[in-house]
């Protein structure tokens, strides 16, 4: 098919632009071609003003190295936004990502089974390279002091899986801004991405659906976005994917979010800036042919987001932060 690991320019799987795999040190890696494009995709970019104050969101500080089968082991610096929630007697929960300093994203079925009244026996951390290690240099401890779950979350069918956590660490403070902890951006309400475009997914979550335990090692992988009407195609899902929800694939099935990302992101690159567009929500198997991960929509909870964590302004579907 022409996609071995030469520096040809081809797009067998309909990226936005050609691709080619280049040298870089002791790695060949996957770069776009600097070409000219055809036509300009159907994208509405998210805004970011000069009098936002929070001008760093969605900035990464290194970018994916190792590729393996089924996606890539990641550093925490290329996906700085990705928090890793934890029971207070130290079990791994679930993924979430901090769209600002004092708030974590995430899904609400993570929380099935528990008290949400009692946020104090949850911890976040932030900076979180593997769930087995402890790098203090690198990460933040956080408490939850709150936990705020859609009240229309449906557990039988995943409608509304959203989740917000405030958090605070032992100094009463949010989280503090380093190469490892960054804000990711939260796109504005309706924005269209078109049909294939190619968005990562990231956690700590089983390599494939028979691994008796998690990763534990941060994960990253390319999944390529699909139309709500192939999403509730029947042998796909059908109409148990609502307008909540929308869906991804590799287009070989190759790469899927599985147990353990429940509540990680799936991040869109537009504009130079990394945009939450998705919650890793719930999927039959992990990388089966016709049944893609579901995500949750993020983009319709804009208003949501922006009444509960008081920290934005919601203007004309977009959110603004506050201060």
């Amino acid at each position: 098919m022409g996609i071995g690991n030469h520096n040809y320019c081809r797009n067998p799987n309909h990226n936005l632009m050609p691709w080619c795999r280049v040298q870089r040190g002791v790695t060949i890696v996957r770069e776009n071609c600097a070409i000219p494009k055809c036509s300009a995709p159907t994208v509405k970019p998210p805004v970011v003003q000069a009098k936002d104050t929070e001008l760093t969101c969605g900035q990464q500080s290194k970018r994916r190295q190792y590729r393996i089968v089924g996606g890539s082991f990641t550093p925490i610096e290329s996906q700085p936004w990705v928090a890793a929630i934890f029971t207070r007697r130290g079990e791994f929960l679930c993924g979430a990502s901090l769209i600002a300093p004092c708030w974590v994203l995430t899904a609400a079925h993570c929380f099935d089974g528990y008290d949400p009244s009692e946020s104090q026996q949850f911890r976040v951390y932030l900076g979180k390279s593997a769930i087995n290690e402890t790098n203090g240099l690198k990460e933040q401890k956080l408490m939850v002091q709150k936990l705020v779950i859609h009240r229309r979350y449906n557990a039988s069918n995943y409608n509304y899986d959203i989740a917000l956590l405030k958090i605070k660490n032992k100094d009463g403070g949010c989280a503090v801004k380093s190469a490892t902890t960054r804000t990711v951006c939260l796109p504005p309400k309706d924005t269209q991405l078109p049909v294939g475009y190619e968005c990562s997914i990231v956690g700590y979550g089983k390599e494939n659906q028979y691994a008796w335990s998690y990763s534990q090692i941060l994960r990253e992988g390319q999944v390529n976005l699909l139309s709500q009407s192939e999403c509730r195609r029947k042998e796909y899902y059908g109409d148990m994917v609502t307008g909540n929800m929308f869906c991804a694939a590799n287009p070989k099935w190759s790469v899927d979010s599985c147990k353990g990302d429940s509540g990680g992101p799936l991040i869109c690159e537009v504009a130079g800036r990394m945009f939450l567009f998705g919650v890793v929500s719930w999927g039959d198997g992990c990388a089966q042919r016709n049944k893609p991960g579901v995500y949750t929509k993020v983009t319709n909870f804009n208003k949501w987001i922006a009444k509960n964590t008081g920290l934005f302004k919601y203007t004309e579907g977009i959110m603004y932060p506050t201060k």
